[in-house]
């Protein structure tokens, strides 16, 4: 009976699983045969030097953590900024984009914004740096596993992003303030719209142009028409369909000022290029953080 236990527990010892290095997935992830890391051509036994390579490495990897409680609370709190920074970051672009709208950016970049933007990179980049150093002990992890690859896809992912806002912060940003600070110019005569219409007021040497019944009337040099108002009631640049049909005066003494041309409802504009390249950039940012967020997925239920 004794005997018999003796048999039973050593054929169970022999048939526990142990942790195995070499694996028939590793010669399917580079493509080699058995015989590269085995001295037998179908496998096991004695090692060759890359098979012992192999072994040493996934050994190193299998190690228990010996980083220190004060490493292990340091990995922590860049990990916790890294997230908090992520969500600052994307949460803005998420509400600029699909709430305000890019053209809520269009007339120039909020200050707020670009110092938030700048920040979020920095500090993504200097605690993504710490992070991968922590996650990442050698070059083969980083090339040759699943976490590795989608972490050279979010690498890459966020440097096009950093791209973007250099060329939009340094190039695009400037131009749309200019063109947001520069004054309308005055058209000197013809159809108009609205627009175009309201940079005729009549104020520092500009033409007082004013709308009346669908027809533009030039009041530059009516003596009631001083610096583009009208007896400190109507203003030049306006619309005064409705607001002169209350005037004490007839409609023919409008009439007797020269007409310039028609208003119109609105005139087709191409798009600047650089407000064009602005739209398509935010755009492009938007898409890529569903792919960030994407990758995120993947890493933690991805199959």
């Amino acid at each position: 009976m004794k005997r018999s236990l003796f048999c039973i527990v050593v054929f169970m010892l022999l048939t526990l699983p142990v942790a195995g290095f070499a694996t028939e997935e590793y010669a399917r992830q580079t493509g080699l045969t058995c015989a590269a890391c085995h001295a037998d051509p179908i496998g096991g036994g004695e090692l060759t030097a890359l098979g012992k390579a192999f072994s040493e490495r996934q050994q190193a990897q299998s190690q228990p953590n010996q980083m220190t409680t004060a490493a292990k609370g340091f990995r922590f709190a860049v990990g916790y900024i890294h997230m908090l920074t992520a969500i600052l970051w994307f949460g803005t672009i998420l509400y600029v984009h699909l709430v305000l709208k890019p053209a809520y950016a269009a007339g120039g970049l909020p200050r707020g914004e670009v110092r938030v933007g700048i920040l979020s990179m920095l500090m993504m980049g200097l605690t993504g740096l710490v992070l991968t150093y922590y996650r990442v002990p050698s070059l083969d992890v980083l090339l040759h596993t699943r976490f590795g690859l989608l972490l050279l896809v979010k690498v890459g992912l966020y440097l096009v992003m950093v791209s973007s806002a250099a060329v939009v912060v340094t190039v695009i940003g400037p131009r749309l303030k200019r063109k947001m600070q520069a004054p309308p110019t005055p058209v000197t005569g013809g159809d108009m719209t609205s627009t175009e219409l309201a940079a005729c007021d009549g104020r520092d040497g500009r033409p007082a142009y004013f709308a009346y019944n669908g027809l533009i009337y030039d009041a530059t040099a009516s003596a009631l028409w001083k610096q583009g108002q009208h007896m400190a009631r109507h203003q030049a640049g306006m619309d005064l369909g409705e607001a002169l049909k209350l005037a004490p005066h007839d409609e023919d003494r409008v009439q007797r000022l020269p007409v310039v041309g028609k208003l119109l409802a609105s005139r087709a504009e191409k798009t600047p290029l650089h407000l064009r390249v602005f739209y398509t950039m935010a755009y492009m940012n938007l898409t890529i953080v569903f792919l960030i967020v994407l990758i995120l997925a993947l890493w933690r239920w991805g199959w």
